[in-house]
């Protein structure tokens, strides 16, 4: 009876591992050539129609908020900031409740979530597209931030429009580093876009 019990307790340990696999294994791998968006959309062809619907919903360009996306994870599903340590070897936690493809921080996803009644994941990359949208959406309504301006949306999306308002950056060297590195991959997306904008379009009508 005992012998039972443990091959019955090893087949269900097996098939929990087996179904982690398989889930791990449907996960969307990051885009090979993350610094082209055309050969990402090529890569992951549903990622421009998500794209597509993000800036139908919310104006915001196509090429800021996959700027966005890479500075934020990468573009990997599961990206989450480093770990925090107690005493300096401890392990405590993240830094920040950031995650997901857009790095949003629990508090920013409840507000996305009521504010759309969208439920969703951020490790689903149409809805973490959505969240930008909305997020950067909010940003040029309550601080009059053009949606074609990568640089100073990006500083609001890091710093929250409190910190945004209060010029917490000018403090953060580092931090307008970055967001100037966003403005050049907005840039950059935003030209490759022109380039192919066309064939993607063509592949979608062949699709639909």
């Amino acid at each position: 009876m005992r012998s039972s019990n443990v091959f019955f307790r090893y087949r269900q340990l097996l098939a929990v591992g087996s179904c982690a696999v398989l889930l791990s294994g449907c996960a969307t791998p990051p885009p090979k050539q993350q610094s082209n968006i055309c050969s990402i959309f090529r890569e992951h062809s549903s990622w421009y129609d998500d794209a597509l619907d993000m800036e139908e919903e919310w104006g915001t360009p196509i090429n800021v908020a996959m700027a966005f996306v890479k500075q934020e994870s990468s573009f990997r599903h599961d990206a989450r900031p480093p770990k925090d340590y107690l005493l300096g070897f401890i392990p405590w936690g993240h830094v920040s409740s950031a995650y997901g493809y857009a790095q949003a921080q629990d508090p920013a996803w409840e507000d996305f979530q009521k504010a759309t009644g969208h439920g969703g994941s951020r490790t689903n990359f149409d809805d973490a597209l959505m969240f930008i949208g909305w997020y950067t959406h909010e940003t040029r309504r309550q601080l009059g931030v053009s949606l074609w301006d990568p640089y100073n949306q990006y500083l609001a999306y890091h710093e929250g429009r409190g910190g945004y308002k209060r010029k917490s950056y000018n403090s953060k060297p580092s931090l307008i580093k970055v967001a100037r590195k966003v403005e050049q991959q907005a840039k950059d997306y935003g030209w490759q876009l022109k380039q192919c904008r066309q064939e993607l379009e063509d592949n979608r009508s062949w699709f639909f």
